[in-house]
């Protein structure tokens, strides 16, 4: 740290203390007037940054690993890549990892979690097997039990309780004790900022998602704090802001095939009945699946937010 008048420059670098590898550092200016709020408002955006960064280092870590030495912890990070596009055949690759480490760890709350994501993702985007979204709640709640003060395993709870259960009354709570344990997890975040935006809460959902990508911008989970933002804007019927949002997400992720439904809705709403139809058949190729009733029945808290979606799905002629 150095200071020079009221001004403050402070240096952090994060270096794996085994290989002396460097995994990430920044450079902070800030003027120096309330010490504490500085010392805040560094530590958050250290922590945010450093999160992901850790993540990958540690899934590297275990790659290179023979498969005989795994342990529960092992196997899930082993599961978080396949995790990310939220596609059914990645959740595939998965499932068996996270199986294992539950059977290794049964009060394991990270790895219920995650397990449940994976069901999730199998009966949402694929095939709408009803004993994928009853497995998926049956994981959440025993993430719930198991651990309650793993901010992760709560936020990823949190998400399956609300889109498979449509209880989202509880997933709230499950997200606010999330952000209570520790507030720059970013599945807690990002996760919440797109069930809030489903909801119709626009100016919550907003600061939420604004504050994962402030926090931790280079994060690959945060796809998901630019689809929030994307649906808030379109039901605000800002649909050129809608279309950069949606376009941002798809960037991040080209494989979040509701984006791609989003960003449809948005450009036939401003008049690019072309160019939505061509998004409606990039949805389709991303996620042969997709249907109207079937997104419906995880997305479709509430009527007022999700009917004008509906409407032009079948306007642009996506599968009803």
């Amino acid at each position: 740290m150095r200071k020079s008048a009221n001004r403050v420059r402070i240096t952090a670098q994060l270096i794996d203390a085994q290989t002396d590898a460097h995994l990430w550092a920044e450079q902070y200016d800030r003027v120096l007037e309330d010490v504490f709020a500085l010392q805040d408002e560094i530590t958050m955006h250290v922590i945010g940054a450093i999160e992901p960064s850790v993540r990958k280092a540690e899934i590297d870590r275990v790659r290179r690993q023979r498969p005989n030495n795994l342990n529960a912890y092992d196997l899930v990070l082993r599961s978080l890549p396949f995790l990310f596009p939220q596609r059914p055949q990645d959740a595939a690759g998965a499932i068996p990892l996270l199986e294992n480490a539950v059977k290794l760890q049964p009060d394991y709350g990270a790895a219920h979690a995650f397990l449940g994501w994976c069901l999730h993702t199998r009966f949402a985007f694929g095939e709408k097997r009803e004993e994928d979204r009853i497995a998926a709640i049956q994981h959440a709640h025993a993430a719930i039990a198991c651990g309650s003060d793993d901010a992760t395993a709560l936020a990823v709870a949190a998400y399956v309780v609300a889109y498979d259960a449509h209880d989202t009354a509880t997933a709230l709570q499950l997200f606010d004790r999330a952000l209570e344990l520790s507030s720059s997890n970013v599945f807690a975040l990002s996760m919440s900022a797109m069930t809030l935006a489903w909801m119709g809460r626009a100016e919550i959902a907003v600061e939420r998602a604004e504050r994962a990508m402030r926090l931790s911008p280079f994060d690959p989970y945060n796809f998901r704090s630019r689809h929030a933002l994307a649906i808030v804007c379109f039901h605000r019927r800002q649909y050129g802001a809608a279309v950069d949002a949606a376009r941002d997400a798809i960037r991040h992720n080209p494989k979040f095939g509701i984006a791609r439904a989003v960003l449809a809705a948005s450009l036939l709403r401003l008049g690019r009945a072309e160019e939505a139809k061509a998004a409606g058949r990039d949805l389709l190729e991303c996620e042969p699946s997709f249907t109207i009733a079937g997104r419906s029945r995880t997305a479709g808290f509430q009527p007022a937010v999700f009917a004008p979606f509906a409407e032009a799905w079948r306007e642009i002629g996506l599968p009803e």
